[in-house]
């Protein structure tokens, strides 16, 4: 029987998401159509974001491209019909991503408002992680 080699942490090593992730918890307050991007130290399993304080008639944003890149909102001009993002629209409204990634946006494009974040991270080095594109997320 060959040597077979020893696996190692990486995005297709089960066992990399298998176990308890390490906690990584932040949050932040937001101006009128500002965005965070949230960086982690390593790939996430999962995600949750959490709207806090009260919230513009627009609501808090969730996505995984910044708006900045012309992704999010608009497709080759469309204007909001791209929709790639998840409203969070009351205090404490909340979404759960069971997802791998190395960084997500929050924006408050028509007000203010504010978040709190916990992500379950694994030991995947974020240089590992591939950019996040394609349909329903830049298309």
């Amino acid at each position: 029987m060959a040597n077979s080699p020893i696996p190692t942490v990486g995005l297709r090593n089960v066992g990399s998401y298998q176990i308890s992730g390490h906690p990584f918890i932040t949050g932040s307050a937001l101006a009128l159509n500002e965005e965070k991007k949230i960086q982690f130290p390593f790939v996430t399993k999962k995600i949750t974001v959490i709207a806090s304080g009260s919230q513009s008639d627009t609501g808090l944003r969730v996505h995984f491209n910044s708006r900045d890149d012309g992704h999010v909102y608009s497709v080759h001009g469309q204007g909001e019909t791209a929709l790639h993002f998840i409203t969070l629209d009351s205090h404490e409204d909340s979404i759960e991503f069971d997802v791998k990634c190395k960084e997500i946006y929050v924006s408050s494009p028509g007000g203010t408002g504010g978040f709190r974040l916990y992500a379950s991270l694994t030991t995947i080095p974020t240089s590992s992680m591939y950019a996040l594109t394609g349909s329903g997320l830049t298309q």
